[in-house]
């Protein structure tokens, strides 16, 4: 890793499903020079992208783990994340963007802005990613990139700004009219790599006059010195317009466009020179750490190589050598040999072995210096955690890590298999933090929870491949809450008198709903009538009845509980005295406080052609879906709808069949909302008799 700081770019690709992400990265990798022949996602050759290295990823055509690889531009060094479009597998976008520095946000020339589009600007958004966008498809019938620059404009609020224009469109695309150089730049070859500047086609003269100089307007905002050289009409020097369109970007106030199409192999070099010219180096961005040994304070995390090291662990992944761990060097260097401290464990390891990947393959290394992303073996952690040089205390802020909505129950069918079920979902878990797994203590049954169909999907194919476990699974659950409608009171003492020692704690206050929040205990006892020591027994008392609801017995959220009174023994008074009265106290004011369930609504935005849309339509407010917004895109309608999560089972089939197969959807949680009390009835009856089942067996 011998190249200066300044010329390393981490970069992300991220974009709406199918908008050509894992296509682009091919792209770029070949251009650069680190694979020989590229492949296509689909690939007609069977062999598939170089990034979708899962076989299932290869099947399916779908980028399912976010991968990481290196590569150089002149004279750059290039760390490129490719994540996946899904909204299931959203932790992997949020893990990447989490550790990177710039992005890229592709867009299709066709589809536009699009639901996943908005998700993936959101955590841009969190994370202050600085980004440029991507038109790509523009070879596609119907492409028309000035379309998707005004909904960046108008659906994401970007300050959006043309950098290029298309030479053609659809099948006649040859090209792009660079604004920055005023040329036009074509490409050749049977894989595009030839590269012609030419001068700017006549017909194109004017319109591209007419850009430019928008563009020099839009970038004078970021710079004294340009602003001046414009009003004195003088000639524009090239890097003094880079650099003012690079600080606007670094600000996140201007997200210069690019257009092309991967796939037809065009302008992909262009968007190489601008991922260096124009997104961030490691020293550009700001990032702080929370000093453990001082209160918690922030501290900034500096890309110096001779400052005390911290890194953070991003993504793991269970290769056939062990546990591999990706990790972004925040500060100083992690060298082969080292002794590191995991912060949130306070275990002390020596560094083993150091590599860098490339996909699936790896080199190995002696360091990575700040401001690198690297890989490192046989190092036990968790993702989020943080590595520092053993004598400072810091930690990264950690990452957003989404509520799962959806369980299933899983059983093996033999010990065997039971043996191998386990040793996958200690890994699977550990991988991915979105994927929870627990024994229903009731039913004896192992139950897996995560963030949608697909989600589980995948991981119980992954079991059935990787690990060869004969696995049988139960049918989905939905994630329903318990909550409560109106205040109630409680006034409950718990007494107990039996020989030596008794038990004795009152307590007196209130509950009520709470939005937005799970659960909230507030103590106004006045006047010591409980001692306050006995205080956070009565909350543990309160939280230990949010696990399971008094009515179905689903977990409990958007509860305040308010402690005002209560009386206390000088003996018989204690912790466990005080615990039990506050459950009792929770049970009592639950059952008079109206309570209802709660079930998860998603965001379901369908994408379909045109005379399906009626149909469509209907077959969502069949399933309890409010139709939330429709529009028409050319001979694409798009639907927005929420629906009960608990109806959207097996939709996938259900659309196949009403648009034959033309139509796509992605779904997202959205937020919860009260069950309608004939389905709460059904849901009662079924839970019941599923407990008598049990029971019985």
């Amino acid at each position: 890793m011998d190249h200066l700081i300044e010329n390393v770019r981490n970069i992300g690709i991220s974009a709406h499903i199918d908008a050509g992400k894992t296509t682009l990265t091919e792209r770029m990798l070949f251009y650069t020079k680190r694979i020989r022949t590229m492949h296509d996602v689909k690939g007609k050759d069977g062999v598939g992208a170089t990034m979708d290295s899962m076989e299932l990823e290869k099947e399916r055509g779908i980028t399912i783990a976010s991968a990481a690889t290196f590569c150089e531009w002149k004279g750059y060094e290039i760390n490129i994340i490719d994540t996946p479009g899904h909204v299931d597998f959203t932790i992997e976008v949020e893990r990447a963007l989490r550790v990177l520095d710039g992005a890229i946000l592709v867009l299709c020339a066709v589809g536009g802005v699009q639901s996943q589009t908005i998700t993936v600007n959101q955590q841009m958004k969190r994370y202050h990613v600085p980004c440029i966008a991507f038109v790509n498809k523009c070879d596609r019938n119907g492409a028309n990139p000035l379309r998707v620059i005004q909904q960046l404009k108008e659906k994401l609020g970007h300050n959006a700004l043309t950098l290029q224009m298309p030479i053609g469109l659809e099948a006649s695309f040859a090209g792009v009219v660079d604004l920055i150089l005023m040329k036009a730049i074509y490409f050749e070859g049977i894989n595009g790599e030839v590269v012609k500047i030419e001068d700017i086609p006549e017909h194109l003269l004017a319109e591209a006059e007419k850009r430019r100089e928008y563009l020099i307007d839009a970038a004078t905002m970021f710079s004294d010195e340009l602003l001046e050289i414009v009003l004195e009409n003088k000639a524009v020097p090239h890097d003094l317009l880079v650099g003012a369109i690079r600080k606007g970007v670094l600000a996140r106030k201007l997200t210069p466009v690019l257009m092309g199409s991967a796939y037809k192999n065009k302008a992909v070099q262009s968007l190489l020179d601008a991922v260096t010219q124009l997104l961030p180096c490691p020293l550009d961005v700001k990032n702080e750490a929370i000093d453990l040994n001082n209160n918690e304070s922030p501290v900034p995390l500096l890309a110096d190589p001779q400052k005390p090291m911290v890194a953070f662990a991003f993504k793991l992944e269970d290769g056939p050598y062990g546990q591999l761990t990706y990790v972004r060097v925040y500060q100083g260097t992690l060298s082969r040999g080292d002794a590191i401290v995991n912060v949130r464990t306070g275990k002390k390891v020596k560094v083993g072995r150091v590599v860098r990947m490339h996909a699936d393959q790896m080199e190995d290394i002696e360091t990575i210096p700040a401001g690198f992303i690297g890989a490192l073996f046989g190092i036990e952690c968790v993702s989020g955690d943080t590595f520092t040089a053993p004598d400072i205390r810091l930690t990264t802020t950690s990452m957003h890590v989404p509520e799962p909505v959806i369980a299933l129950a899983i059983s093996a069918k033999d010990h065997k298999s039971r043996m191998k079920m386990s040793k996958a979902l200690a890994r699977f878990t550990k991988e991915d933090p979105t994927l929870k797994s627990f024994v229903d203590q009731e039913t004896g049954e192992t139950i897996i929870s995560g963030m949608g169909e697909l989600h589980l999907e995948i991981y119980i194919e992954r079991m059935r491949r990787e690990y060869q476990a004969d696995v049988v699974t139960g049918t989905p659950q939905v994630s329903y809450r318990e909550t409560i409608s109106k205040k109630a009171d409680f006034n409950y003492t718990h007494k107990k008198q039996t020989g030596g020692a008794g038990q004795f704690g009152r307590v007196t206050g209130y509950i009520e709903p709470i939005l937005e929040q799970e659960f909230v205990f507030e103590n106004q006892v006045k006047g010591g009538a409980i001692p306050s020591h006995f205080i956070p027994a009565c909350e543990k008392g309160f939280r230990s009845c949010l696990r399971k609801g008094p009515l179905m017995g689903f977990p409990v959220t958007g509860v305040r509980v308010v402690l005002t009174d209560g009386a206390s023994h000088a003996v018989d008074s204690s912790d466990l005295a005080f615990q039990t009265a506050a459950r009792a106290a929770f049970l009592q004011a639950f059952k008079k406080a109206a309570p209802v369930i709660h079930e998860p609504i998603m965001k379901v935005v369908v994408e379909t052609p045109i005379e399906f849309q009626g149909a469509i339509m209907g077959s969502l407010t069949q399933r309890r879906g409010m139709i939330v917004g429709s529009q028409d895109e050319g001979f694409q309608a798009i639907i927005e709808a929420l629906v009960p999560l608990a109806e959207m089972f097996g939709y996938s089939t259900a659309l196949r069949s009403l648009s034959q197969g033309k139509a796509q959807f992605t779904m997202e949680f959205s937020n919860y909302k009260q069950l309608p009390d004939h389905i709460a009835e059904q849901l009662k009856k079924r839970t019941s008799e599923g407990k008598k089942a049990v029971a019985t067996a």
